[in-house]
């Protein structure tokens, strides 16, 4: 089962090889060395939290602000474990509990979709491949930014911004929720931290919180008055 699972991964692992080199790039231009891009790879092991991380690293936020926006923005893996875990065949929990580390969107959408159950050599073997597949480019990203000019190194860290913005445009386009959560999320963050003086860190975490609240409580509302009519 191990090799149906690697078999499984490698369309993950090549989807990962360019988002993991890009990380790399952009953790070089943030000023993170080799070893601490390579160790955020292995131990998060989750694209949009790294890619958050760096973010906050070149604002200059605390670590504890970056722990509780990565937890938040993470919280759906709960989810995708508890969902998983139905389909999970009858195994050691210390197994479990390994390859719940592993559980991506990706690799959580490639075992729900498997047929019948998954087993822990499965799930190991498709973990196996995609973890190795990001770690290793991480690192392969970094060195090349290496070697990249000055000038170019510098100019990534816009690049950073960029990526954020192509992931929100989608959303947009899709969903009218993610624009007003954009927006009330700005406004809020530019309020706290320019007028009322509270640390970047903790504006960022305020208004992603509150404004996803609210502008979901605001959802709910709208769709309520809809089923009234």
């Amino acid at each position: 089962m191990f090799h149906s699972g690697v078999k499984a991964g490698i369309a993950i692992a090549i989807g990962y090889a360019p988002v993991a080199l890009t990380f790399g790039l952009l953790a070089k231009s943030t000023g993170l060395s080799i070893v601490e891009t390579t160790l955020m790879s292995m131990i998060v092991f989750a694209g949009a939290a790294q890619y958050i991380s760096l973010n906050l690293l070149s604002l200059g936020t605390g670590a504890f602000e970056i722990i509780l926006t990565t937890f938040i923005l993470n919280i759906r893996h709960f989810l995708m474990s508890a969902s998983l875990n139905e389909k999970a065949e009858r195994e050691s929990l210390w197994k479990k509990a390994l390859y719940a580390f592993g559980i991506t969107d990706e690799t959580f959408s490639v075992a729900a979709m498997k047929e019948g159950t998954v087993s822990a050599s499965y799930m190991f073997g498709l973990i196996f491949i995609s973890y190795s597949s990001w770690v290793i480019n991480s690192a392969i990203g970094h060195i090349v930014g290496a070697y990249l000019p000055e000038n170019v190194q510098q100019s990534l860290s816009v690049a950073l911004h960029a990526m954020f913005i192509g992931l929100l445009v989608p959303a947009i386009k899709t969903e009218r929720k993610a624009l007003w959560l954009a927006i009330s999320s700005g406004l809020m963050n530019c309020a706290l931290f320019l007028w009322l003086n509270v640390p970047k860190g903790w504006a960022i975490v305020i208004a992603t919180i509150v404004s996803a609240v609210v502008i979901q409580w605001l959802a709910e509302k709208g769709k309520e008055t809809e089923y009234a009519q």
